[in-house]
């Protein structure tokens, strides 16, 4: 994963997934460009799983400390 996305917030990540995802499907870049969009994509997914995961680790300890049932269900679509 490149160190531009591993600095990146979920949210900063999501928004740049989205135009990785919009350009692709427009379908006029060129067939290089849509590798590495393609695989900056991938990364950027991935990057956005990792962050979702320890934010339902959060929150599962937090709840766990407050004496809740713990358990979380992975987020659609990551």
């Amino acid at each position: 994963m490149s160190a531009d996305i591993a600095s990146m917030s979920f949210e900063e990540a999501m928004a740049a997934l989205e135009k990785v995802v919009s350009a692709l499907e427009k379908g006029d870049v060129p067939l290089e460009e849509s590798i590495a969009l393609y695989e900056r994509g991938a990364a950027l997914k991935v990057h956005c799983a990792a962050k979702l995961k320890d934010a339902e680790a959060k929150v599962e300890l937090i709840r766990a400390a407050e004496g809740k049932a713990i358990g979380t269900t992975p987020a659609e679509g990551l």
